[in-house]
């Protein structure tokens, strides 16, 4: 296996290898969790691997997830029980095989205010259902505990923000959260460049075919062409600008940034049912630095998808009044102290329901007429399911040698059983992010006193992980750090501290990666 590193050595020299005139068996177009899991699965298989992003890891829709690997409870409610069962499946893979330094158990309460004899029953049965799933898919119960009904006592121990009045208790269950979504699409990347994939950022492609793609640097505005025997159309909402017989429906979940502290939300999520509606909610979900994110929405949007979606202010207005009908205290816009929107690939299917709520999240595999092969749909939970269908379907039409999917079983980038990260000599925090890294950042930070230093007083995230994030992650620019190697600009005020920083050390960092 080849060093796991990405940066920007490694990127001249791979574009340099792809732009000369070799072919590789797979071309990815689009560098989110469903692009680098195809770029990681064919890979791993002994198939030369490129992939190509117009931006970075994780620009589009990947960073903008609720971070939570889902069981599969909400697609039972809508009666699509084979990808229930298959969403319960990969939850397992990721927790306990695949990334367990990544995804960790995340308690959820759903609270009970009030008398309403028919709902407690119908939720705790839903909650039961999800178990069930948890089982068939053979995830023990030290990774996900069963759910249980908890008394008003505990429930405010677990939600200090709770309103109290009239509150009977809440209905306790669990399900997988990721640290970040971001970091997940970076391991997975990293992974599959340890076993050889080429993976270039900031490379644009301009046109698409069964043969290659027609592509720009753009850092040096150069074009040039990649030739491949199979060519793989993963950019998400996106997939349709380069192939325009992809159809599809993109939805906006719109996500609010709040202090957990001031929210009274903490270790546990909150789950809110939406007033009238059935089978929506609204979730307040505790993240490890102390925020909360409160989310989320389920809109249509229509025209071109935009590269970075913003919240309306409609979605505002309703997040925060969904989810203030259960807390002490109601959240108000200064509660707010940043928002970010996603817009998800769901695939139009003729006859569907006009509420993007009610479309499948189901994946689909399609040849276009030119020979592009493009994946769309799905959710970040079963991007391994995709990734293995779009090869599978590589191999058979191009005739490509190579194995079965073996990606249930290759530990990404950091893996490490949680025994095994409590022994670590580095503080908790890097543990939580960089599993069995963060010994080397730690060790990293303790060469020069200047590498401890926080760049981000709230977050706490530090100098050697801006170095890290650029000899080794594969960031190029100040963005790529502060947006997605780290989180710290989803808070707009902490990003416009931080910058300054920030900016100077991946400068540092670069000349010492291209010196």
């Amino acid at each position: 296996m080849r060093a796991t590193s990405l940066n920007a050595a490694r990127r001249a020299t791979d574009l340099e290898s792809v732009a000369g005139g070799e072919t590789v068996d797979v071309l990815v177009v689009g560098g989110g969790v469903t692009g680098a899991g195809i770029a990681l699965d064919a890979a791993s298989r002994g198939l030369s691997v490129c992939l190509l992003e117009a931006h970075d890891l994780a620009f589009g829709t990947s960073r903008w997830s609720s971070k939570l690997v889902h069981g599969g409870l909400r697609y039972l409610a809508h009666g699509e029980v084979g990808l229930a069962h298959e969403s319960a499946v990969e939850r397992g893979v990721l927790m306990t095989r695949t990334a367990p330094h990544l995804v960790r158990a995340l308690p959820q309460l759903v609270p009970l205010h009030g008398r309403n004899p028919r709902a407690e029953p119908l939720v705790m049965a839903g909650l039961r259902a999800g178990d069930l799933l948890r089982r068939l898919a053979r995830t023990p119960t030290r990774v996900l505990p069963p759910p249980r009904r908890v008394p008003a006592v505990e429930a405010l121990a677990l939600v200090p923000g709770l309103r109290r009045a009239g509150l009977r208790g809440g209905l306790l269950s669990f399900d997988g959260q990721l640290v970040d979504d971001a970091r997940l699409v970076v391991a997975l990347a990293r992974t599959a460049a340890g076993f050889g994939a080429k993976i270039l950022t900031r490379a644009r492609v301009l046109g698409l075919d069964g043969g290659g793609a027609e592509v720009r640097d753009e850092l040096t505005g150069e074009e040039f062409r990649v030739a491949a025997r199979a060519v793989v159309n993963a950019t998400g909402v996106w997939a349709g600008q380069l192939v325009p017989s992809v159809r599809l429906r993109p939805s906006r979940g719109s996500h609010l940034v709040l202090d957990g502290e001031a929210a009274g939300v903490t270790g546990t999520a909150l789950t809110v049912g939406v007033p009238g509606a059935v089978n929506r909610f609204v979730f307040l979900l505790p993240q490890p630095d102390g925020r909360v994110y409160l989310g989320l929405t389920d809109e249509p949007v229509d025209g071109p998808p935009p590269d970075l979606p913003t919240v309306p202010e409609s979605d505002v207005d309703f997040l925060l009044d969904v989810a203030s009908s259960v807390l002490d205290r109601p959240l108000r816009r200064a509660d707010v102290l940043g928002g970010f929107a996603g817009l998800r690939p769901l695939v139009d299917v003729p006859g569907a329901k006009s509420r993007s709520a009610d479309l499948s999240r189901r994946h689909a595999v399609v040849t276009a007429a030119n020979g592009v092969i493009t994946v769309v749909g799905g959710k970040l939970t079963t991007y391994r399911r995709m990734a293995a269908e779009a090869v599978d379907r590589a191999m058979a039409e191009r005739g490509l040698a190579g194995g079965p999917s073996r990606t249930v079983d290759v530990p990404l980038v950091g893996a490490a059983p949680p025994d095994r990260l409590a022994t670590l000599d580095a503080p908790a925090r890097l543990v939580i992010r960089y599993g069995a890294e963060a010994g080397r950042l730690a060790a990293l930070a303790e060469l020069d006193a200047a590498m401890a230093e926080p760049v981000a007083e709230r977050t706490g995230v530090t100098a050697a992980e801006v170095v890290w994030a650029v000899r080794h992650e594969g960031a190029l620019h100040a963005d790529d750090v502060l947006d997605r190697r780290t989180r710290i600009g989803l808070v707009p005020a902490e990003r416009e501290a931080a910058e300054p920083v920030v900016t100077e050390l991946v400068a540092r960092a670069l000349d010492g990666v291209s010196s």
